[in-house]
């Protein structure tokens, strides 16, 4: 969430910065709100200090031994007033909020100009592509031989966008997943965490998937409490300071956890709907970070590197694309998405997406930290990032490690945790 100090003090420049974003900021509204807002809380202050100040008259009187009938009269009468100027106050706290709560976070001045993907920026590769002397399968038919991966029976569990690994490729899957958490945890330094996957409504709003991507997220109803499936242990990771007042040298709080996250893909009709690339339910190896502001965005180049990482030790090739205004997350002041490469498909795809949310997620959580020098609590600013998806890190070491026979070599860095072997087949 903005700061409402920007909204009311340069609405010009936030409009045109989120338009930038392609937001239209409905200034007329906010500006229509804000004069009703002003009046209304004048009005109210004006009625509270009336009523104080009739009540001191009341108790004036009381000891003077005098008639105080017309006075308490005068009070019951502002307190009527009163009440339907507050009830009027807060309906239109509530019409901002509502505005506020829609709006996108501003990007940082180092983020390019842009309307979509086409515009993105790419900052670096790393890897050659491998050339194969034979025809190249996709991860789905890598995945038939022995039905490691089974998209027919999981349609029968759960419906489209679901699968069922078994067998060595289950294990492989686990195993990223494990070289990943030791990765982050032994040398990153980043706290493991075992997180709940399902979340209130306030946890979701406090890392702005709510309000406005409810259609997004799986929900569960039991009686009256309506809870939500996690898109991403972010939002489990992220809430853990909630309503919260950290202290300085807790301060950078790098935290990881491996879950499984699950999507509704509302807005994915008929997209990579072949295989494992967009799936309901998957895994993913998640970096959060808590930081100071001054901080921030040298941990945002950390993290990147952090997922790097991972595929640098997974000898998989990659690119690192800086997104353009038009491409970001609501939440995200500035993002860097990294894509590796698949065979398959002749081209880079996403894998891992690492944001800088400033303090729009803690402004709406309340998640601040004591400043030293001022002795005051003040916002943290909060990070994300893929460390990675491991779904799609098991595509892309089926693709680039595949043989002409449809086995797939292990690499290196993960046969230690597939029993020495050095490839399934």
């Amino acid at each position: 969430m903005l700061d409402p100090a920007l909204l009311r003090g340069q609405l010009d420049a936030v409009a045109e910065r989120l338009a930038a974003r392609g937001f239209a900021l409905p200034k007329v509204q906010i500006v229509a709100l804000e004069a009703r807002r002003k009046a209304a809380q004048t009005q109210t202050q004006e009625l509270q200090n009336l009523r104080n100040t009739r009540s001191k008259a009341i108790g004036m009187a009381k000891a003077k031994g005098e008639d105080t009938a017309a006075l308490m009269a005068e009070v019951a009468g502002i307190g009527d007033q009163l009440k339907a100027t507050e009830q009027a106050l807060a309906e239109i706290q509530a019409e901002l909020a509502a505005i506020t709560l829609g709006i996108p976070n501003l990007a940082d001045v180092s983020v390019p100009p842009g309307a979509d993907e086409t515009q993105n920026k790419e900052i670096q590769r790393w890897g050659t592509p491998r050339t194969f002397d034979f025809a190249v399968k996709d991860h789905v038919e890598l995945g038939a031989r022995h039905g490691w991966l089974d998209g027919e029976v999981a349609a029968k569990l759960s419906g489209a966008r679901f699968t069922v690994l078994r067998g060595e490729l289950a294990r492989l899957h686990r195993a990223l997943a494990q070289f990943m958490l030791d990765l982050h945890t032994r040398e990153h330094g980043h706290l493991e965490c075992n997180v709940p996957v399902i979340v209130n409504a306030e946890s979701l709003f406090g890392t702005s998937q709510l309000p406005k991507f409810e259609e997004d997220m799986f929900a569960t109803q039991l009686g009256e409490h309506r809870r939500y499936l996690i898109s991403t242990s972010e939002i489990s990771l992220t809430n853990l300071v909630r309503d919260e007042i950290v202290d300085a040298e807790t301060l950078p709080r790098r935290l990881t956890a491996h879950s499984l996250c699950f999507r509704a893909e509302a807005g994915a009709a008929g997209r990579d709907t072949r295989g494992m690339i967009r799936q309901h339910q998957f895994e993913k190896v998640e970096l959060v970070t808590i930081s100071k502001p001054s901080e921030s965005y040298a941990e945002h180049e950390r993290m990147t590197r952090c997922a790097e990482t991972v595929l640098e030790k997974l000898e998989l090739p990659y690119r690192r694309v800086l997104l353009c205004t038009g491409d970001m997350g609501f939440a995200a002041a500035k993002t860097y998405d990294l894509e590796v490469w698949l065979p398959s498909q002749n081209t880079f795809r996403e894998i891992s997406s690492c944001s800088n949310c400033t303090d729009f997620q803690a402004r709406r959580m309340q998640a601040r930290w004591r400043n030293p020098e001022t002795g005051k609590p003040e916002l943290v600013h909060t990070l994300n990032g893929s460390g990675v998806a491991v779904g799609r890190a098991l595509i892309a070491v089926m693709e680039n490690y595949q043989n002409a026979d449809g086995s797939i070599a292990v690499p290196p860095v993960l046969r230690p945790y597939m029993g020495g072997a050095e490839r399934i087949a």
